[in-house]
């Protein structure tokens, strides 16, 4: 009997898989990232506005905490939605077309309130903007991840939605400058023209990558050569997507608060200058974008040492917002002007780190062809509380003896939701285990380590 060849050792492809696997184009991948990158600046910047205008805004237009609130939330209401529909949509439509039409979108929506200030119009302005940006984190990240095999994503996911801190600390200056010195309408204007610009840029370099399992290959075969699609229901309900969607959620209660109310809080309550509390703002994003920077090596080096996706980036984003909610909670009892800053920061800024976490968490147990809509799904559910919190606190301000006690019970309960969502989504993500009771293949389950 011939002598039989050594067994590949495990997770080393096989040369046929070898020779199915795309090529890396380094140069076009990082190109790609730099612009998705600046597609989330600019999606940050968009959904800032509002809350950096508030006071100018309620002041001219001369309406409540309760009615900005509404104003604000708003922007949530087709939000999900949408998130949920194009998610569902993106194995058929190419993401060039998709992220193409979501800026081209963003344009038009910053239009309506050039020509007539109101609350409609700043209603209908925000409906349409979260309408064309509830898919754009989860859209994007899939763009993202056409260009990188598997073992290169994390340090791309981290500079994509450390794109949205980035957005926020560039943002927050610029346009209190401009609502300072040419009113707040300007701030619209020069959105309405980044967002054209960049839809220029990408209509010219996007292209969708070649790590697309969605579809077939030269060869005839996708790249998982098992187990290519499963029933939604399975993928939604097991552990590690739902503890995903529970990070994601406690952290989007913290940043829709943060785009709604903290800059009015810093101003009103902390008795801060427009440019001061600009800074501040910059400040939270530049510790959020420090964690994101951070946070692809540390994972990388807790896997090379054998730390399983459990206790690497499911843990992780999970303890991430409990200390969130735990200075959520306490810096609106502090007196001290320092320490209440650093728990500003800490509440405002450590979430961040849940959201490209998240969305990797998810990745490792589900099959590529299906990533592009359970992302939307995810994104969808995950991205709820910016439909809710913005309004409630609104309510609570109003409904209060004091704005201050408003804004203290507001933060408490947004504290609450942050501890219990970190608490579950610490407990249920285990990616190893629940890709193995889906039934993944040996190469995929490899991958997705």
């Amino acid at each position: 009997m011939a002598p039989q060849p050594p067994a590949a050792p495990p997770g080393t492809l096989c040369s046929a898989e070898a020779a199915d696997t795309p090529p890396y184009d380094r140069r076009r991948a990082w190109l790609i990232t730099a612009v998705i990158v600046a597609f989330m600046v600019i999606n940050f910047a968009d959904k800032a506005v509002l809350g950096l205008a508030a006071i100018p805004i309620m002041d001219e237009l001369d309406i409540s905490h309760s009615t900005y609130g509404l104003i604000s939330s708003s922007f949530s209401l087709l939000f999900s939605l949408s998130g949920l529909v194009v998610g569902l949509l993106s194995s058929r439509i190419s993401s060039r077309t998709l992220l193409l039409a979501m800026t081209l979108t963003w344009t038009v929506a910053q239009l309506p309130i050039l020509v007539l200030a109101s609350v409609p119009t700043l209603i209908a302005g925000r409906l349409l903007l979260g309408a064309a940006e509830g898919p754009a984190a989860s859209m994007s990240m899939h763009a993202l991840y056409k260009w990188f095999p598997t073992h290169r994503r994390g340090l791309p996911s981290a500079l994509q939605i450390g794109g949205a801190a980035l957005g926020t600390l560039v943002s927050a200056p610029a346009l209190t400058w401009l609502i300072s010195q040419h009113g707040w309408r300007s701030a619209y204007a020069a959105l309405a023209v980044a967002s054209s610009t960049w839809a220029l840029v990408w209509w010219r370099v996007g292209h969708d990558g070649p790590f697309d399992d969605a579809r077939p290959r030269a060869s005839g075969t996708t790249a998982s050569p098992g187990i290519t699609r499963l029933p939604y229901r399975r993928l939604l309900l097991t552990g590690t997507v739902l503890g995903s969607i529970s990070s994601a959620f406690g952290a989007a209660w913290a940043l829709s608060l943060s785009q709604a109310w903290l800059p009015s809080y810093l101003r009103t309550e902390l008795d801060m200058s427009p440019g001061t509390a600009a800074t501040t703002i910059s400040a939270v994003s530049a510790l959020s974008l420090v964690l994101l920077l951070t946070l692809s090596p540390l994972m990388d080096a807790l896997k090379t040492r054998g730390v399983t996706s459990r206790w690497s980036s499911g843990a992780t984003q999970g303890i991430a917002v409990c200390v969130g909610g735990a200075a959520m909670a306490a810096f609106p009892l502090i007196n001290s002007t320092l320490p209440r800053l650093l728990l500003i920061a800490l509440a405002f800024g450590t979430v961040a780190v849940a959201i490209p976490l998240h969305y990797m968490t998810t990745a490792e147990v589900v099959p590529t062809a299906q990533r592009g809509a359970v992302f939307g799904i995810v994104a969808a559910t995950g991205t709820l509380p910016g439909l809710v919190a913005p309004s409630l606190t609104g309510h609570l301000i109003d409904a209060a003896d004091t704005r201050a006690s408003g804004y203290t019970t507001a933060f408490l309960v947004a504290a609450l939701v942050m501890v219990l969502a970190g608490l579950l989504s610490v407990a249920s993500i285990r990616p190893e285990r629940d890709a193995l009771r889906l039934g993944l293949d040996h190469t995929t389950a490899q991958a997705t380590r």
